[in-house]
């Protein structure tokens, strides 16, 4: 009779600003982001996916956008979200990175991404 144990090995998330949770943060595996990021490469043209493609491959590196930025890569997750080809799972993802950049652009704050392991 097999097991599986309990207790697994912490996996990459990616802490985003402006979340909809208490502390104002959202946290997304980084598996979803790197899924959500070919989705963008089949889905979205070759203008709209270039920043996108490139928030999704490589947030690890962390960073921050300006609010007019954000705006931009808000409209753009948006339209990803509601492609008819992406997946629920994924397009709930890029629906709520969606609406933290907007809320960040809203503010005229930054929205800023960070990785953690936990």
């Amino acid at each position: 009779m097999s097991r599986q144990h309990a207790i697994h090995d912490p996996e990459p998330h990616v802490v985003t600003s402006h979340g909809a949770d208490f502390f104002g943060e959202d946290r997304h595996a980084l598996k979803a982001l790197t899924s959500l990021a070919g989705y963008a490469e089949g889905c979205l043209s070759r203008d709209e996916r270039g920043p996108v493609v490139l928030l999704l491959t490589n947030p690890g590196e962390g960073g921050t956008m300006t609010p007019s930025q954000a705006a931009e890569i808000s409209a753009v997750l948006l339209k990803l979200a509601r492609h008819r080809f992406v997946r629920p799972k994924e397009s709930a993802v890029a629906h709520a990175l969606a609406a933290a950049a907007t809320r960040a652009a809203d503010a005229g704050e930054p929205w800023e991404w960070r990785m953690e392991t936990t």
